[in-house]
C-alpha cells in the first residue's frame, strides 16, 4: 500500500474502533459467560485440570493456544475485578467484567486490522482510480474492517473470532507475497488456536505442495516432477511438528491426549445447532419435517410412533430423523471430503497462484459449511471474508460475493434477538450492504450487471422475510404453538442462497481456462 494510502486506512480502522467501543453496553450471549469460565478455570487451576474441570457446562473445547491466550488474559482481568476468576462464580457479571472482556476483544482485533493492511498490500492495482473511494484496495479495507458479521459476532454476541481471522488473512498475504514459510507457521499456530480452521487446511497443504515443495512446470503448465525440494518439504514438516508440539506436547506428557481430543470433537452434540445453521442439512431437515407432515395427512405415518423431541426446541442434542435416512458423523465426513475434492484437484492441476488458492480456500470453508457436523451459522465468515479478496479483483466474484455476504449475513440475525439490538443490527447491515453494492457495481460499472434479475429478486424477499419473522409472526397466535417458524424460515431461505452461491463458485472455477506458465506461483 502506497505511503499515500495509509491516512485513509488509519482513519477506517479508528472509526471501527470507535464503533466496537459504542457496542460495549450491548447484548451478549452465553459466550460471555463460556470466556469468564475459561479465564477463571485457566487462572487457577493447574495445566492437568484444564480439559477435565466441569463446574459450569461450559467447558474449554478450545485447542491448548487458545487456553493459554486465556490464561495470559486472566492475569490482566485479575486487575479489573478477581471475582470474575473464580471457578464457582457461574454467571458471574460486573461493569469491570463486561468492560474487560468487551476491551479484550477490541485490543486483540489489532492483529486483524494489521493483517487487513498486509492483504491490501497484495493487490496489484489494476485498476486504477483517480477518487480514493473507488481503488480496490480501499473497497478491500472496507468489507473486511467492517464487516458486517465480525461485528456483530465478536463485539455484540461476543466471541474472539477477530484476532484468529487476523492470523489467517495474515497467512493469506504471506502466501500472496511468496513467504511461503511465514504462511504456513501463521497457519500452524491458527490451527491451534481453533480448530475450525482445519475447514481450509486442504487448501493450504496442496498451495503449498505446489508452489514450494515444487519448484516449476513444464512448459504446458503441468508440475514438474523433478523440481521436487526435499529441503522445504522438511521444512514445512518441521514448522507443522514442533507448533504441534508446544501446543499438544504438555498433554500428551500428561496422559492427557485423548481427553483434550475428546473436548475438542464433541460429536454428542448433533447433526445441527439449536439454530439450523443455513446449509445442506437445514435444506434435508426441512424435507423431513415436510415429509413427515404429508405422511401423517395421508395416514401413511403413525402419528404415535413419531419422537416429540423437536431438532428447533433449542436444544443440542443427537436426533433421529423421521422420514430421511438419519445422519453420522461419518456420512458427513465422506459427504464433506467428497464436495472438497473438485476445488483441491483444481488447485493442483490448474495452478492459478494465489488466486487460485483463495478459491480453492473459500470453496473449502463453504463445503464444510454445507456438510459438516454440528456446523454454527458463524461459520460462513470462514468463507465470506477471504471471498472479499476475490471480489475486488473480477465481476464474477464479485456477484457471487454480493450473494453470499448478503445472505450469510442475514442468516446472523437470530443471534441478536433481544429487543434493544433489533435496530442496530438492520441499521448495520443496510450500511455494510448498500456499501458493498454500490462500491462493487462502481468498480465493475464497465462490465455486465453483476447480479442477474432472479438473484436480485431473491435478496430483495430478504426483507419481508425479516418484517415477518420480527414484526408479523410475533402478533399471530402462531407464536405459542409454532415459535421455531422464524428460525426455520430464517434458515432455510438462506440456505438456498448459501448452496446457490456455493455452486455457482464452483461451476467458475471449474470452467475456467488456465493460461499456461513456466513456473510454479
Amino acid at each position: 500500500m502506497a505511503a499515500g494510502g495509509r491516512g485513509w486506512f488509519r482513519a477506517l480502522a479508528l472509526g471501527v474502533s470507535f464503533l466496537k467501543c459504542l457496542l460495549i453496553p450491548a447484548y451478549y450471549s452465553t459466550d460471555f459467560e463460556v470466556h469468564r469460565n475459561w479465564l477463571a478455570i485457566t487462572h487457577n487451576l493447574p495445566l492437568s485440570q484444564w480439559y477435565y474441570e466441569a463446574t459450569s457446562e461450559w467447558t474449554l473445547d478450545y485447542p491448548p493456544f487458545f487456553a493459554w491466550f486465556e490464561y495470559v488474559l486472566s492475569h490482566i482481568a485479575k486487575y479489573f475485578d478477581p471475582q470474575m476468576l473464580v471457578v464457582e462464580n457461574l454467571n458471574y457479571t460486573s461493569r469491570a467484567t463486561v468492560f474487560f472482556q468487551r476491551l479484550s476483544v477490541i485490543f486483540t482485533d489489532t492483529l486483524f486490522i494489521y493483517a487487513v493492511h498486509e492483504c491490501c498490500r497484495c493487490i496489484n492495482g489494476k485498476r486504477a482510480a483517480k477518487d480514493i473511494l473507488e481503488k480496490p484496495t480501499f473497497i478491500l479495507a472496507v468489507l473486511l474492517l467492517w464487516n458486517f458479521g465480525l461485528l456483530i459476532v465478536d463485539h455484540i454476541h461476543f466471541q474472539y473470532n477477530g484476532f484468529l481471522f487476523g492470523l489467517m488473512l495474515l497467512s493469506v498475504a504471506r502466501l500472496c507475497q511468496k513467504r511461503y514459510l511465514e504462511g504456513a507457521l501463521l497457519f500452524a499456530v491458527l490451527l491451534h488456536f481453533k480448530h475450525i480452521y482445519v475447514y481450509v487446511a486442504p487448501a493450504y497443504g496442496i498451495y503449498l505442495l505446489r508452489s514450494y515443495c515444487f519448484t516449476a512446470n513444464n512448459a504446458d503448465g503441468s508440475l514438474k516432477w523433478r523440481s521436487f525440494s526435499f529441503l522445504h518439504v522438511t521444512l514445512l514438516a518441521l514448522i507443522v511438528c514442533l507448533v504441534s508440539a508446544l501446543s499438544l506436547g504438555p498433554f500428551l506428557v500428561l496422559g492427557q491426549l485423548p481427553q483434550v481430543i475428546s473436548r475438542l470433537f464433541p460429536f454428542k452434540r448433533g447433526l445441527c445447532h439449536a439454530y439450523w445453521a443455513p446449509n445442506f442439512w437445514a435444506l434435508y431437515n426441512a424435507m423431513d419435517k415436510a415429509l413427515t407432515i404429508l405422511g401423517l395427512k395421508c395416514n401413511f405415518l403413525d402419528g404415535t410412533k413419531i419422537p416429540k423431541a423437536s431438532m428447533t426446541g433449542g436444544l443440542v442434542q443427537e436426533f433421529q430423523h423421521t422420514v430421511l435416512p438419519s445422519v453420522t458423523p461419518l456420512a458427513t465426513l465422506i459427504c464433506t471430503f467428497i464436495a472438497i475434492l473438485p476445488s483441491v484437484f483444481c488447485l493442483w492441476f490448474k495452478p492459478q497462484g494465489p488466486r487460485g488458492f483463495l478459491q480453492c480456500l473459500v470453496l473449502c470453508a463453504l463445503s464444510s459449511f454445507m456438510f459438516g457436523w454440528h456446523v454454527h451459522e458463524k461459520a460462513i465468515l470462514l468463507a465470506i471474508l477471504p471471498l472479499s479478496l476475490l471480489s475486488i479483483q473480477r465481476a464474477k466474484d464479485a456477484g457471487i460475493y454480493l450473494i453470499l455476504a448478503t445472505t450469510g449475513h442475514f442468516s446472523l440475525f437470530p443471534l441478536l434477538f433481544t429487543a434493544p439490538e433489533l435496530p442496530i443490527k438492520i441499521l448495520l447491515m443496510l450500511l455494510f450492504t448498500v456499501y458493498s453494492f454500490s462500491s462493487l457495481k462502481s468498480l465493475f460499472r464497465r462490465e455486465k450487471p453483476l447480479l442477474n434479475w432472479l438473484e436480485t429478486i431473491y435478496l430483495i424477499q430478504l426483507v419481508p422475510l425479516e418484517i415477518f419473522c420480527e414484526i408479523i409472526f410475533p402478533l399471530t397466535p402462531w407464536k405459542q404453538h409454532f415459535p421455531f417458524v422464524p428460525l426455520l424460515l430464517t434458515s432455510v431461505y438462506c440456505a438456498l442462497g448459501i448452496t446457490y452461491a456455493w455452486l455457482k463458485l464452483y461451476i467458475s472455477v471449474l470452467t475456467e481456462r488456465t493460461p499456461v506458465r513456466q513456473k510454479a506461483e
